[in-house]
């Protein structure tokens, strides 16, 4: 009797032990500071779709869109933390952290188009740049586009004289300062999440931004002029904290970095076409009146804001910037 009893509590035993040793799913909390229906967000959903699918359910991803965790200047700090686990910065947040190879990104007309920029982001230079993060804890995953930014202010932006005496919002990043002050505005560094009460209220007269982000943020209800500048790149790096990725299981880790690359040309995709329509949609509201620049317009914001190059080469790299030349074609300056 003592033996059957044994002989079924080990078999019951057995039966259950699947169940019972089944782990919990990884949790990936990915926070970012783009609204809910930006392509940023619609990126992040693609990717949770495909990392919980590629890893068979052994990865749970939560997405906190909008600020909803923490705002652009706190984020960095949570993930090195551990709070989170992944993050899509812009890229010119890794100046103020110390690596400030990464501000070539804001060096306006540096790139000439989505062409020359992706020899950069998607060959041996953008991956340099990704492995500078492992010094600060960081792993780098991979670049999604924002796109290319115009100038607003509520008074006509004609030429960069127009620009004189305006208090510009931009992201913390001392190249952006220096296009600012190149153009004789006045730099105001101001959380992405902040732009728009500062646009309303007055405290800034003007920012620099992509279509998409105007739009979705609402900003074009606040800035009666924009112009077509196209002057600089907004993108994003895709990122997780070093100790977490590296302790994944090898497997999960391989099937999330291939969720990333199956998400990045999906996420570069919508990128460019919410940039399209949330052009055509402000056109069609009426509140902001856009400019596209004549020839001799666009010579004359070239002239202003390319010196910036020579005068950020000891801070982001000159042997940087002239790699970048020769990737994308540019002639030195």
């Amino acid at each position: 009797m003592r033996r059957a009893l044994w002989i079924l509590t080990s078999f019951g035993l057995a039966l259950s032990s699947p169940a019972r040793a089944e782990a919990p799913p990884i949790v990936i909390k990915f926070s970012h500071v783009a609204a809910p229906q930006a392509h940023k967000s619609r990126a992040a959903e693609h990717f949770k779709k495909l990392a919980e699918s590629y890893t068979n359910g052994r990865v749970r991803v939560e997405l906190y869109p909008n600020s909803q965790l923490y705002k652009d200047k706190e984020e960095l700090e949570a993930l090195q933390l551990g709070a989170v686990q992944m993050l899509a910065p812009s890229v010119s947040k890794f100046g103020p952290l110390g690596i400030r190879a990464f501000e070539v990104f804001d060096l306006p007309y540096i790139f000439a188009d989505y062409q020359a920029l992706a020899k950069i982001t998607e060959g041996e230079i953008g991956r340099e740049l990704l492995d500078k993060l492992k010094s600060k804890g960081l792993v780098g995953l991979g670049y999604w586009n924002n796109g290319f930014k115009i100038l607003s202010a509520n008074s006509p932006l004609y030429g960069p004289d127009d620009v004189l005496g305006l208090k510009m919002r931009i992201q913390a990043s001392k190249v952006l300062e220096a296009q600012m002050w190149a153009m004789g505005g006045l730099p105001q560094v101001m959380a992405f999440s902040e732009a728009y009460h500062g646009l309303s209220s007055g405290v800034v007269d003007g920012t620099e931004n992509t279509p998409a982000n105007m739009y979705t943020q609402k900003m074009f209800e606040v800035q009666r002029h924009a112009t077509m500048t196209n002057h600089g790149y907004l993108g994003y790096a895709v990122i997780s904290n070093a100790r977490f990725w590296q302790g994944l299981p090898s497997d999960i880790r391989e099937q999330l970095e291939r969720a990333i690359a199956d998400t990045t040309p999906v996420a570069n995709r919508l990128a460019l076409e919410e940039n399209t329509q949330a052009l055509e949609e402000m056109k069609a509201d009426g509140h902001t009146t856009f400019h596209e620049p004549t020839p001799e317009e666009r010579a004359a914001w070239i002239a202003a804001l390319t010196p910036v190059h020579d005068e950020m080469a000891s801070r982001v790299g000159r042997d940087l910037i002239d790699r970048i030349y020769a990737a994308t074609g540019r002639l030195t300056q």
